[in-house]
């Protein structure tokens, strides 16, 4: 019987292969345009770059702030309908930018409704992939689901390199369609997503005691330590090495996450959390590091441990939420993406001061020293918070009981 539940539990519904499908799809589209909207708004549209960033920062704040609003919709309407509504937003933003080509307020408004839809669909996405599945699954869930989305990301751009410039309305109205196509496939979703074993899912172990760390704030220090990496590698790494390795390491880091976070889904899911914090921020520290060496085969190492920090640092995160609240899970996964925004946001302020801190002073590599530095000191922040609120928590229990 273990052996038969065990292949259940190795198989997705169809529901659930389905929703990686979309996703995959979903993804693709939005970044066979996305990554390139600076690119049109300032060369094709005419807009001045400091315009261009005002309206891509605020477009990154709908799309991750606004996530705290898809667990009310949910709630209210459903995970399906949430899903067909955040597509509809999105499907509508992309045909808008078609004669949006010729117009910087159709263009921005079109902009600002594909992240509005954005915000709305992935926390009811991975609520709907995991409602009503064991906690057991959720490990391979969710990271088959982050495989899905960065195999999108990583295959994107470069689909759409030679349309983008050339013939930007085609390949609008070929995202629009691919959105339409992916929408009307929700639509025969189930109402309710598929329990195949919600009756056998295991008790939770009564002497399992988890640690008083905040996903949210872990979230936050995470996204915030990663972005230096996101945000400032191409700055350094191009001038170094070339625009085309620059690329590799890229698509590098997108197979690897790909092909990785599934394998490693259940030992990172075995992780207590104070440990995979180390793992995590050792992994990004270590990452850094190497990246400040320099040269081609330490932004090449660099890029893979970082890799490996993200996966167990992302995916624990999103595990941890999921069994510390009682909420809907599409309500935590909103405040989930709420905290990755403001993480990404505290990075994009800090990092700009930093590494012009560090290019002021001719050495580029301070910065990633500095970097390095607050890999090391987030886990011990954190966990020495938990330490001081865990004691908070016992000595007046004490006292009670002492009396």
């Amino acid at each position: 019987m273990s052996t038969e539940r065990a292949a259940v539990r190795g198989r997705f519904t169809s529901p659930q292969g389905f929703l990686l499908a979309g996703s995959f799809l979903i993804t693709l589209g939005s970044f066979a345009v996305l990554p390139y909207m600076s690119v049109l708004l300032h060369q094709r549209l005419g807009l001045g770059l400091g315009t261009v960033g005002t309206v891509l920062a605020v477009a990154s704040l709908i799309q991750f702030a606004g996530g705290v609003v898809a667990g009310p919709v949910a709630a209210r309407i459903g995970l399906r309908r949430s899903m067909l509504l955040a597509l509809g937003l999105r499907t509508a933003g992309f045909a808008a930018f078609v004669p949006g080509l010729a117009s910087p307020a159709l263009a921005i408004g079109a902009l600002l409704l594909v992240s509005a839809g954005a915000a709305l669909y992935l926390p009811a996405n991975k609520a709907y992939l995991v409602d009503g599945s064991p906690e057991s699954d959720r490990p391979r869930l969710l990271s088959a689901s982050s495989s899905a989305f960065n195999a999108g990301m990583a295959l994107g751009p470069p689909a759409a390199a030679p349309l983008v410039m050339g013939s930007p309305g085609v390949l609008f109205s070929c995202v629009a369609g691919l959105f339409a196509v992916v929408g009307v496939g929700h639509a025969f979703l189930p109402r309710d997503a598929v329990r195949p074993e919600a009756a056998e899912a295991p008790p939770p172990a009564t002497g399992e005691r988890r640690s008083g760390l905040s996903p949210f704030l872990v979230t936050v220090a995470s996204v915030y330590a990663f972005m230096f990496f996101q945000h400032y590698l191409a700055l350094y790494a191009v001038p170094r090495t070339s625009a085309g390795f620059y690329g590799m390491v890229l698509m590098g880091y997108a197979a690897l996450l790909v092909v990785a976070q599934p394998l490693l889904a259940e030992r990172v899911a075995a992780l207590s959390y104070p440990a995979a914090l180390r793992w995590g921020f050792g992994a990004m520290a270590a990452g850094m590091a190497a990246i400040a060496g320099g040269g081609h085969a330490g932004i090449a190492v660099g890029g893979v441990l970082i890799c490996l920090g993200e996966i167990v640092l992302f995916l624990k995160n999103d595990l941890e939420a999921l069994a510390r609240s009682s909420a809907p899970p599409a309500t935590v996964f909103g405040r989930q993406r709420l905290a990755a925004g403001i993480g990404a946001f505290a990075s994009g302020v800090v990092g700009g001061q930093l590494y012009a801190a560090a290019e002021s002073a001719g050495s580029a590599r301070a910065f990633w020293v500095t970097v390095v530095l607050q890999c090391v000191l987030l886990p011990v922040l954190l966990l020495g918070l938990n330490r001081r609120t865990a004691r908070g928590r016992s000595e007046p229990r004490a006292e009670t009981a002492a009396g």
